[in-house]
C-alpha cells in the first residue's frame, strides 16, 4: 500500500473517526492514486482538479462526491501537510429532502407488529430516547440511569459521549423487558442464547417487516424512528400513552 495512504488510516484512527468513515476515506485515497497513476504524495494541484471533475462527470450524488472530497481534504490538510493544494475544493451542496416521519398511531402499530422482544425494545429506545441504531445496540445495562432519568451514550456520532432523556414510562418498560429477557451482562440487547448483539441489517429487516404487517406505507428505517422522536416533543403525554399501549412484547 502507498505509505501515505497507510498513514492516512492511522491519522483518522488517532482523530477518533468511525471505522466505517476511515475505510471510506482510505478507499477514496486509493481511487485518487489510481486515477492519477502516481502515489498521492506526488499528486499535483492539476491532478486534484481533474479528479474532482471526474467525480462530477461520473454522475455521483452530492453526498457521494462530498465523502470523497472530504477524504482528499483530510489527506492533504492533515496527513501530507499540503493544505494549499486543496484550497480550491468546495463541497457540493446537498439536497435535503424532508425525512419520513411516523404519526403516533403509526409508531404504536409498528411497535405492536414487532414480534421479537429485543427488536421491539430497540425500537422503543430509538424512538423514546432519540438514539441512532448503533447507539441503541451498544447500550449496556449501566447506561440506563433511572434515578437521573438519562440514557448514557458512550460512543455517539464522532465517538462523542452524550446523555439522552429517559422518560419514567420508557424506564419502566425497559425494566419489564429486562425481567422477561435477562440478557447476559453487560449489554442490554445481547441475545440470551448466544450473547451476541443484534445485527444492523437484521434490525432494519425486522422494522421493514413490521411496517408491512402494520400496513404502514412509508419506508420505515431506524433513522425514521429517530426523526419521529424529534417531531413529537410537544406531545409527550401522547408518546407516553403510545409506549404504555406497546407494553407486553409478543413472544418470538
Amino acid at each position: 500500500m502507498d505509505q501515505s495512504i497507510e498513514q492516512l488510516g492511522q491519522d483518522l484512527a488517532r482523530a477518533n473517526y468511525a471505522e466505517k468513515t476511515r475505510d471510506a476515506y482510505v478507499r477514496a485515497a486509493r481511487d485518487l492514486s489510481e486515477h492519477c497513476g502516481k502515489p498521492v504524495i506526488a499528486v499535483t494541484r492539476d491532478d486534484l482538479r481533474a479528479f474532482a471533475d471526474s467525480l462530477q462527470h461520473a454522475g455521483m450524488s452530492a453526498p457521494q462526491q462530498a465523502r470523497r472530497l472530504c477524504a482528499v481534504l483530510f489527506l492533504f490538510r492533515h496527513t501530507l501537510g499540503r493544505p494549499e493544494l486543496v484550497s480550491f475544493i468546495k463541497l457540493p451542496r446537498r439536497h435535503s429532502p424532508l425525512p419520513n416521519v411516523l404519526s403516533l398511531d403509526e409508531v404504536h402499530a409498528l411497535l405492536r407488529a414487532l414480534r421479537h422482544r429485543r427488536y421491539q425494545a430497540l425500537a422503543m429506545v430509538m424512538y423514546g430516547a432519540g438514539l441512532r441504531i448503533r447507539e441503541a445496540i451498544a447500550l449496556e445495562v449501566g447506561d440506563i440511569d433511572g434515578s437521573r432519568g438519562v440514557v448514557r451514550v458512550r460512543h455517539g456520532k464522532g465517538n462523542k459521549a452524550r446523555e439522552a432523556k429517559l422518560s419514567p414510562s420508557l424506564y419502566e418498560w425497559l425494566r419489564q423487558y429486562w425481567a422477561r429477557e435477562r440478557p447476559p451482562l453487560p449489554f442490554l440487547f445481547a441475545s440470551p442464547k448466544t450473547g451476541k448483539l443484534p445485527d444492523f441489517g437484521t434490525v432494519r429487516k425486522a422494522l421493514a417487516r413490521a411496517a408491512k404487517e402494520a400496513w404502514i406505507k412509508k419506508r420505515v428505517t431506524p433513522h425514521v424512528l429517530r426523526h419521529s422522536f424529534a417531531t413529537h416533543p410537544a406531545r409527550r403525554g401522547d408518546r407516553r400513552a403510545c409506549r404504555a399501549r406497546a407494553l407486553g412484547p409478543r413472544e418470538p
